[in-house]
């Protein structure tokens, strides 16, 4: 896998994927785009999400919906890694078991998010989940 990374101006920077999708960055504080930080962050919880609905989809489960809220704790000092991350599923549906949604969490903890398991070595990984009835 390969990409490229190119200064825009000021603290805006565009990502590019040997795929050929681009991607905003911004490292200062007006915000025009996620900072790197950020997109690490939203990058969990995208790879542990898509495993989660998968592996319920598998599972026969009726899933109409489904989000996770993501939260963080990051070092005082730089390098300002971040020390602690929390998985917060909210899976909405019909008759979905909590059983399934427990289990398919798990399993994407434990052997399918390459970007989870990545940091792991580094970061404090939490994982909780909410079933919502439609």
């Amino acid at each position: 896998m390969q990409a490229n990374v190119k200064w825009v101006e000021g603290d805006t920077f565009i990502g590019k994927s040997e795929s050929g999708h681009n991607v905003v960055f911004d490292t200062g504080s007006d915000g025009a785009a996620p900072s790197p930080m950020e997109m690490i962050l939203m990058s969990i919880g995208c790879c542990s999400s898509v495993d989660v609905v998968s592996i319920l989809k598998k599972s026969r489960q009726d899933v109409t919906a489904a989000r996770i809220e993501l939260s963080s704790e990051r070092a005082e000092t730089a390098p300002r890694v971040f020390k602690k991350i929390n998985l917060h599923f909210v899976v909405t549906g019909n008759d979905v078991s909590e059983k399934h949604v427990a289990r398919a969490v798990k399993l994407s903890a434990e052997k399918y998010c390459s970007v989870a398991l990545m940091l792991e070595e580094s970061v404090e990984i939490t994982h909780s989940f909410a079933v919502l009835s439609v």
